[in-house]
């Protein structure tokens, strides 16, 4: 099985971006399943029913998400549809929406660092009780590990070697060189990047964000423009027991 996974869609730029690229990618490397990051779809903070159809409709499969998922309050009551969108598993019990969904036989899961990122259940644990309930079926299982700190996205990558297909890490927008398949069969990278303008500081607009640096006082961040990359990896994973093959980055621009 062949899965592409995208990394931090940002604002319109980025949309577009999956439509310029996305259905040419699956036909070329006959992509399964597509899972998208899309917290920033929405004018470069959260997601609303509109960004979500268009995903969905340009070949994303699942999306998942992070700790802007809340930002447009109008996308909380499809968390508990039926559209595969994800928001951290491990938020505490009863906030709405879903960490996981197994389709295609395959089971997507999105966590959160707790490392600079905020006061949610640990992400460790959280997987060991979903992995106990699953019982190793199905056996292809992807992680998106949404968190700021490398050494906690590498420990958990670390943590769940052989027990899942992938852990791919999410969040910081700076696409990372170790894409690595680890020793017992787990895919790995730090962060996937972002798919977003190339001008910009993580996709906001440079100069405002230059403007916080240097002033301290809050600046209105809107997303950059101009030329737009695409960072995104490839997943082979074995068909029986989820063991991953291999990982490949992929980069492309538009514009």
């Amino acid at each position: 099985m062949l899965i592409l996974a995208i990394g931090d869609i940002i604002g319109r730029p980025g949309r577009r971006a999956i439509q310029a690229i996305l259905p040419a990618l699956r036909r070329q490397y006959g992509v399964e399943m597509v899972i998208a990051n899309a917290e920033n779809a929405a004018g470069g903070l959260g997601l609303t029913p509109s960004t979500v159809h268009e995903l969905f409709g340009a070949g994303v499969d699942v999306i998942t998400s992070g700790n802007h998922v809340w930002a447009q309050k109008e996308i909380i009551p499809y968390l508990d549809g039926e559209m595969p969108i994800l928001r951290p598993m491990n938020y505490p019990p009863g906030v709405p929406g879903r960490g996981y969904i197994v389709t295609n036989q395959v089971v997507v899961v999105n966590l959160m660092g707790r490392t600079f990122m905020g006061d949610l259940d640990c992400p460790f644990r959280a997987m060991d009780k979903l992995l106990a309930e699953l019982g190793g079926k199905p056996p292809v299982i992807i992680v998106d590990f949404h968190a700021e700190a490398t050494s906690e996205k590498m420990a958990l990558g670390r943590y769940l070697d052989g027990r899942v297909s992938a852990v791919l890490g999410t969040h910081t927008h700076v696409g990372t060189i170790d894409a690595q398949v680890f020793p017992r069969g787990t895919a790995y990278v730090t962060d996937i990047g972002m798919t977003g303008p190339m001008d910009s500081v993580i996709g906001d607009d440079t100069e405002a964000v230059i403007q916080r640096f240097l002033t301290g006082m809050p600046h209105h961040l809107s997303v950059g423009q101009g030329k737009t990359m695409f960072n995104a990896v490839l997943v082979r994973v074995a068909d029986d027991g989820g063991r991953a093959i291999s990982i490949d980055r992929l980069y492309r621009e538009v514009g």
